[in-house]
């Protein structure tokens, strides 16, 4: 009998490293789940949300617009400053910051930002995760959404005509700030250039005027934000030179008779387009914006041909310096043209 003893005993101890084992396995595969919904910290930027009937009237709608690169910090804190109803305001708002890739880098951040009563981040990965209805519950909650940057294909093929994008149409209705960089900038206009037809590489400038047609599609119906009618945004602008790009996309508005006419809102790297609830823009940041507006037939505008397009109207507008989406300036611009495929002289 004594023989046996070791050997129940290695038994015992390997059925207790098996069941171990298991329990690990369990568990991180519920953190892993957890995770994607949940990333961040649970202590210090997550308090008690105060999701209830209690919660006070929002000042918005407004509209951030980030052109990639280093945030501008204060553009963000603009956005939850205007749905407080100001600076001085006794009001703490929620945050919910948006990505399909990615980690929770904006937690802290934002968290530390006055007026700041709850932030998370979800990474909302496919269309089933954008169906959940405990995300639908936790966007439609929140007062000020945040659109990390990534790639607008993705954000649009996971969240086009799910209930997450009807939960963030309802943060925006009911007075609330909706921001983004990069991808999550552009995915906020009428008309978004989605880049599911291009390479890892993407479409730049010299492509698109060699061809508007080639690998360039765009996505409808995405947002619809009221002060954002009739625009496309593009971001990264100075740093990849990127004006004979979304000259491109307004043309092929206007060719394939989506408009009569369409406003180009290019964003420079490290620099923000503020647009408050009246559609009045204030400029943000190290960068210029620039606002393109085409507002004719192109001359020649058709696949495997060179773009032809005379006279877009430019606004170049500094850091500091405003713009009015609904009563746009009749002054402050200058002309550029292209023709086959060349603009005309420096467009910045």
């Amino acid at each position: 009998m004594t023989k046996a003893f070791p050997s129940i005993a290695r038994r015992l101890k390997n059925i207790g490293i098996k069941l171990l084992k298991m329990g690990t396995f369990l568990i991180n595969r519920f953190i892993e789940s957890w995770k994607r919904y949940f990333l961040g910290d649970t202590v210090d930027v997550r308090p008690s949300p105060s999701f209830d009937n209690a919660r006070p009237s929002l000042a918005g709608p407004v509209i951030t617009l980030g052109g990639g690169g280093p945030d501008v910090d204060d553009a963000i804190q603009w956005m939850i400053n205007q749905v407080r109803g100001g600076s001085n305001s006794g009001t703490r708002v929620n945050v919910v910051v948006l990505r399909t890739n990615g980690n929770h880098d904006y937690n802290r951040l934002i968290y530390a930002m006055k007026g700041v009563n709850f932030v998370e981040t979800l990474l909302i990965r496919n269309r089933e995760e954008a169906n959940k209805a405990e995300i639908y519950e936790k966007v439609r909650n929140a007062d000020v959404i945040f659109f990390a940057g990534g790639d607008q294909c993705q954000y649009i093929r996971n969240w086009k005509d799910t209930k997450l994008e009807a939960a963030v149409k309802s943060v925006y209705l009911k007075g609330g700030g909706i921001g983004g960089t990069s991808a999550g900038a552009m995915i906020q206009s009428d008309c978004v250039y989605d880049a599911c037809a291009s390479s890892e590489k993407g479409i730049e400038t010299r492509d698109a005027l060699d061809d508007p047609y080639r690998d360039i599609t765009f996505t409808y119906n995405f947002f619809n934000w009221s002060n954002l009618k009739g625009t496309i945004v593009d971001t990264h602008f100075d740093r990849r030179q990127r004006m004979g790009r979304i000259m491109a996309f307004i043309a092929r508005q206007i060719k394939d008779g989506v408009a009569n006419s369409v406003l180009g809102i290019a964003v420079s790297e490290s620099t923000s387009v503020l647009v408050d609830k009246n559609g009045l823009v204030k400029v943000m940041g190290r960068g210029d914006a620039y606002f393109v507006l085409g507002n004719h037939i192109p001359e020649v505008c058709e696949p495997r041909k060179p773009l032809t397009f005379s006279n877009y109207k430019i606004w170049k507008v500094r850091n500091g310096d405003t713009f009015n989406l609904r009563n746009r300036p009749t002054s402050g611009y200058y002309l550029r043209s292209v023709k086959r495929g060349r603009i005309d002289s420096n467009p910045y």
